[in-house]
């Protein structure tokens, strides 16, 4: 994750804020022949920004805006991008209706908030579109039967640095947002792939899905169970999020991966476990240290040491097995979250991804393939 900057943060508008703002110029262009440059739009909750224009251009039928999207500080892949809408007049009664351009994905999996098939412009985007359409349809007395194509150049590429492909969002990005806002640093962006992944998992069936801290992790799991990509989580540090939506929305397996300092984070009781929002205590540590037979002398180094890691290797030096009960505790730490909605397992690693504890609450192994076959 992008380095916080210091001093106050400037907030930045979303994909479909983007998009409801060259749709309101392009279908005004329609109707009175003149493209607002800067367009307004009024968002969800009564704000009221202006975008400046970098296409304005009309023909028969038709009329194409687009506005670059700022995304403000947040460390956001589609910061830069330009989102354009063209406009075409539908045939009478049709209504407003949304096509995928360029750029632009598919949803090609059920799980998410619109059926396979569509493009992937989501429910509020589309809300905030149709509200502009209306308004002007109203104010020039005509019927509101209009196509919307949204493209992003690029935005295919730009894909992959997102869940998308692994969602089953095919062939570009989605077009996104709830307030229109983007909160810089919020992660609201990634917690909601987070939602979106398990929604996926539940609608193809799947009874076991793994979140990952991180590309080590992730390998290190999917290869142990054997994993296809809809069973991934790329949970990050945001263990609550997952758990706590899973809670409401579970699955009946989930496992959790991660190296050894997170997850003594998650068993110490931290449900975010980025380093700026939370620290491992390391008073606490010691006592775990002494419960797994460590002596008074690697107690005193454990509250005198600068990392996890350190303690983990000093613990190691020792022959005390200090993982085996994190994971445990860690693993009570997610079943008191997931208040039984999902059997839990914990899976350590070292910095090569080499598992060195494993604790659960329920059968894993049943999904392991050399267990099964």
């Amino acid at each position: 994750m992008a380095r916080k900057p210091d001093g106050p943060l400037r907030k930045g508008w979303t994909t479909g804020a983007c998009a409801t703002a060259a749709t309101r110029a392009a279908w005004q262009a329609m109707l009175s022949g003149q493209f607002p440059n800067p367009v307004t739009i009024t968002l969800p909750r009564g704000e009221t920004p202006s975008f400046a224009l970098i296409k304005a251009e009309a023909g028969d039928g038709w009329a194409r805006a687009s506005v670059i999207k700022d995304a403000g500080d947040d460390p956001d892949v589609t910061h830069g991008a330009e989102i354009i809408a063209t406009l075409r007049h539908g045939t009478p009664g049709s209504g407003i209706t949304f096509h995928a351009g360029d750029g632009v994905g598919r949803i090609t999996k059920p799980g998410l908030p619109l059926p396979v098939g569509e493009p992937a412009i989501n429910p509020k985007p589309r809300e905030m579109m149709i509200g502009q359409i209306t308004e002007l349809a109203t104010e020039f007395n005509v019927a509101a039967d209009v196509e919307i194509e949204i493209s992003i150049p690029g935005g295919q590429e730009i894909a992959t640095k997102t869940w998308n492909p692994r969602l089953g969002i095919v062939g570009g990005l989605s077009v996104l947002g709830t307030t229109g806002i983007v909160i810089p640093f919020s992660c609201a962006a990634w917690i909601h792939s987070i939602h979106r992944g398990i929604d996926v998992a539940r609608a193809t069936g799947r009874v076991h899905v793994a979140g990952a801290t991180g590309k080590t992790s992730e390998a290190a799991i999917r290869t142990f169970y054997d994993l296809p990509d809809e069973a991934i989580l790329d949970m990050g540090d945001f263990v609550g999020g997952m758990l706590k939506y899973l809670r409401k929305n579970p699955v009946a397996h989930i496992s959790i991966c991660g190296g050894f300092a997170k997850l003594v984070k998650l068993a110490q009781g931290h449900l975010d476990l980025h380093s700026s929002r939370s620290q491992v205590d390391f008073d606490k540590l010691a006592e775990t240290v002494k419960q797994c037979g460590g002596d008074t002398a690697l107690q005193d180094a454990t509250r005198t040491a600068n990392t996890a890691k350190q303690v983990l290797e000093q613990c190691q030096a020792e022959n005390v097995n200090i993982p085996e009960l994190i994971a445990r505790q860690a693993s009570e730490a997610a079943r008191a979250t997931l208040d039984g909605a999902s059997a839990v397992e914990i899976v350590i690693i070292d910095r090569d991804g080499a598992i060195i504890a494993r604790h659960s609450h329920g059968d894993f192994d049943q999904f392991r393939p050399s267990m099964t076959q």
